[in-house]
């Protein structure tokens, strides 16, 4: 006769999923971090959109005058505006070329990573790290002497190598040229996070598959596509994400390259269009209505990235 032992704690199934997913304890912790944001977040949220639809200026801001409800009117003025289309699109546009091209970058540099021996890997991350790290201010004065119209490294190569016209050329006055420079800022400062974010995704690619596709005589390209890409696909849609977020609300590099030469009416961006209104023409209820619109642009340009997001976290 046998005799079947009653299974021990050990061993018994584990909850079901969907029993695990309703206990209570995950949203409880998730309160402290909602509460935070409630109250970083809300009052200034709430209080801009109020402003939006009010006559908010100078004299609202000192208090010698009450804030009108105006409904609408700051919207209907905003978007009838030419050059709030103009800069709405010239946003888009270096949004969407900078943030393609530190994705490029930093996924080249961290397959690179991949592939250099273990010396070469760390100088690289240290120079990457370092590039990052580097206070705000004291990189865009460096970049602004690299182009500098009379010493600037840039104008003297390009003089060097055959390119005359470059001797005393002014990069800044020029809205295209700005924005290359502008462009170079960003992605420079921009492609160590993207690059180390994506290593970071490539180390969890397991090798034991990598190398039975390539027994089985899978390319290069075909095991980057099928199996790589699949693989960091969450990592690469949360960082482009981010990096679309963070080019979209661009100030700090524009404005100082602005007051650097460049022509302010033809370089704008949203985030230095938005301070133009709000700080140097007082109109703070216009800059809360071009701020709203801002949030809006950004989530609608975000919304297909959050879906797929969402659509991957169900799946898992």
């Amino acid at each position: 006769m046998t005799y079947d032992a009653p299974p021990t704690e050990t061993e018994a199934d584990p909850p079901p999923l969907r029993n695990r997913r309703r206990r209570p304890a995950p949203y409880l912790l998730l309160v402290p971090a909602l509460l935070t944001l409630a109250l970083g977040l809300g009052y200034p949220l709430v209080r801009q959109i109020l402003m939006s639809f009010q006559e908010f200026g100078l004299a609202q801001q000192f208090g010698t005058a009450e804030p009108g409800w105006i409904g609408l009117d700051n919207y209907v003025h905003v978007l009838t505006d030419k050059t709030t289309w103009l800069v709405i699109a010239r946003s888009v546009a270096f949004c969407f070329a900078a943030a393609s091209l530190t994705m490029v970058i930093g996924m080249a540099l961290a397959l690179l990573m991949r592939q250099v021996s273990t010396a070469a890997r760390i100088i690289l991350q240290v120079s990457l790290l370092a590039a990052w790290a580097s206070p705000l201010i004291a990189s865009l004065t460096v970049w602004n002497w690299l182009f500098d119209t009379r010493y600037g490294v840039v104008n003297w190569l390009l003089v060097k190598v055959g390119f005359a016209s470059f001797d005393g050329y002014s990069w800044l006055a020029n809205p295209w040229t700005f924005f290359l420079v502008a462009g170079v800022i960003v992605v420079w400062m921009s492609v160590p996070f993207v690059a180390f974010s994506l290593y970071a995704a490539l180390t969890q690619v397991p090798e034991e598959t990598l190398e039975a596709s390539q027994l089985d005589g899978a390319s290069r390209t075909q095991r980057f596509r099928f199996i790589v890409l699949p693989t960091i696909r969450p990592v690469l849609s949360i960082v482009m994400l981010l990096q679309i977020v963070w080019d979209l609300r661009l100030f700090a590099q524009i404005k100082y390259l602005q007051g650097a030469g460049g022509t302010v009416s033809e370089t704008n961006l949203l985030g230095t269009y938005l301070y133009q209104l709000g700080v140097a023409q007082s109109e703070y209820g216009m800059a809360s209505a071009v701020a709203m619109l801002m949030l809006l642009l950004t989530l609608v340009l975000t919304f297909g990235y959050v879906r797929s997001l969402l659509r991957e976290e169900r799946a898992s």
